[in-house]
């Protein structure tokens, strides 16, 4: 792995140690397995700890980052910590991270049937009204005073109804001291092999405008996948397996609506957190009736081979690809604070 690079192929956690450092900081709330983490930490970053309240995931986060600082708690908790009871380099960040959770937004859902209302992702989580955490992200950001703020969420926050959702979610961050921009990203264009459209809000304090254009070459799935041997669960017991035969490759089911036979030539559609349900299938591989691997799912999300976990497909379901961040990051240090541009 070469020093300052954008990287598009597959990598080891073990291979963070080349990188050499910018001397900038960076704490992570909403952390999950540490997907925007290991972004970060592949364009120089220090990335100090993380706020995550799911007990698994944040096992998950430890054993993969050892974070310096951990909190394993809601940010609802979290931003009413006593400032004196937190690390003083808290209070002396260049940028704080975060992914709110957006289900409640996704495309893909009864969208404004669950505004307001309480949800949980999983079992060990508490229930929160998922709409509130943005504003709970945005008083974190107005108490630790970092100087920029990265808030990473689903396209379907600037469809419809929600757009005045956003227009709150800006009178948030002029009312906290920070200008703020809305990019509307694609990972496929940023190095990894998966189509993955997200909204980032990039909010500063040091009154400048950043620039965010990607338009790196598509990496199809069979390309992704050159070296692997590994082989997923098989649905073939399952209707959606039977289901399977009939489709073609790229196809989607009609029949079950999140079955999908990806086409090894061309980038692999959105990896969703239900993915990891093999009777409910979500995207499955092409040559026979099975669920992606989880060293698969970790190319496809650009996560490292060797990170730990057991449910591949919840973990990168829920995070932001590495590759995605480290791009943004880069280009965060470059332009707010003059750091090198990393290139392909």
């Amino acid at each position: 792995m070469e020093k300052n690079k954008l990287f598009t192929g597959p990598w080891n956690l073990t291979d963070l140690q080349t990188i050499e450092p910018n001397g900038l900081k960076v704490f992570s709330c909403f952390s999950c397995g540490g997907g925007s983490t290991m972004g970060y930490k592949l364009a120089g970053f220090e990335v100090l700890g993380c706020v995550e309240i799911d007990p698994e995931m944040m096992s998950i986060y430890k054993e993969n980052h050892h974070p310096k600082h951990s909190y394993r708690m809601g940010v609802q908790e979290f931003k009413n910590i006593p400032d004196h009871e937190l690390p003083k380099e808290l209070f002396n960040l260049d940028v704080l991270d975060g992914s709110p959770p957006c289900s409640s937004f996704s495309m893909a859902g009864s969208r404004e049937k669950e505004w307001g209302n309480k949800k949980k992702f999983r079992e060990g989580q508490a229930e929160q009204v998922l709409d509130d955490l943005f504003f709970d992200y945005i008083e974190i950001a107005k108490k630790l005073q970092p100087k920029v703020v990265v808030a990473e969420n689903v396209r379907g926050l600037i469809v419809g109804n929600a757009r005045g959702y956003v227009k709150d979610i800006f009178r948030g961050f002029k009312e906290a001291g920070y200008d703020c921009q809305l990019f509307l990203l694609n990972a496929a264009t940023m190095g990894v092999p998966q189509r993955r459209v997200r909204t980032f809000f990039i909010a500063n304090k040091i009154k400048k405008k950043c620039d965010l254009s990607f338009l790196e070459r598509p990496i199809p799935v069979k390309e992704a996948f050159f070296d692997l041997t590994d082989k997923g669960p098989s649905i073939e017991k399952y209707a959606i397996g039977r289901e399977w035969l009939s489709l073609e490759r790229g196809g989607q089911s009609k029949k079950y609506r999140s079955l999908i036979k990806v086409n090894p030539n061309s980038v692999s559609p959105t990896l969703t957190a239900t993915a990891s349900c093999v009777s409910a299938a979500s995207i499955v591989h092409w040559e026979s009736p099975r669920k992606f691997s989880n060293k698969e799912y970790f190319r496809l999300q650009s996560f490292p081979d060797d990170f730990s976990c057991l449910d591949a497909a919840y973990v990168c379901g829920m995070s932001v690809p590495p590759f995605m961040m480290q791009r943004i990051a880069n280009q965060i240090a470059h332009q707010f604070f003059g750091k090198k541009e990393l290139f392909l």
